[in-house]
């Protein structure tokens, strides 16, 4: 019976002593929501900029702003990121090339244009360890 008397009195404590944790900021500190919703009924962002339905910020004439054409834009580039790769969605492999290395990149780290091409000399034969005592 003491026993039990014992366990309570400690889970008491316990419970007690979790009271006066810290709490981390997120609770103290209240943030502003990402966007507001003004009386007009438009919607704000944290900028002043007005979004669109889908959340897009637009300009004055309506048009999205930072929207890009990425076919448009990378037309006629030599070069692709996953050129050569199956793009399964299109179904064929993605066109273009893939970038070429830059001077004395295949010859490893240190070796590219600017680098000092020699290598140090080791100083001496490495020695073996003699174990602790």
């Amino acid at each position: 019976m003491a026993s039990v008397r014992v366990v309570a009195a400690v889970f008491g404590g316990l419970s007690l002593a979790a009271c006066g944790l810290p709490v981390p900021d997120y609770k103290v500190i209240q943030y502003p929501a990402p966007y507001r919703n003004e009386p007009s009924g438009a919607v704000l962002d944290n900028e002043d900029i007005i979004l669109d339905a889908q959340g897009y910020r637009i300009d004055k004439e309506g048009n999205r702003i930072g929207e890009i054409d990425v076919p448009a834009k990378t037309a006629n580039q030599p070069s692709n990121a996953v050129a050569g790769f199956y793009i399964s969605s299109q179904k064929a492999n993605a066109p273009g090339a893939v970038m070429a290395p830059s001077v004395g990149a295949n010859a490893g780290a240190g070796y590219g244009q600017g680098s000092n091409s020699t290598t140090p000399a080791a100083s001496t034969q490495p020695t073996q360890l003699a174990p602790r005592q």
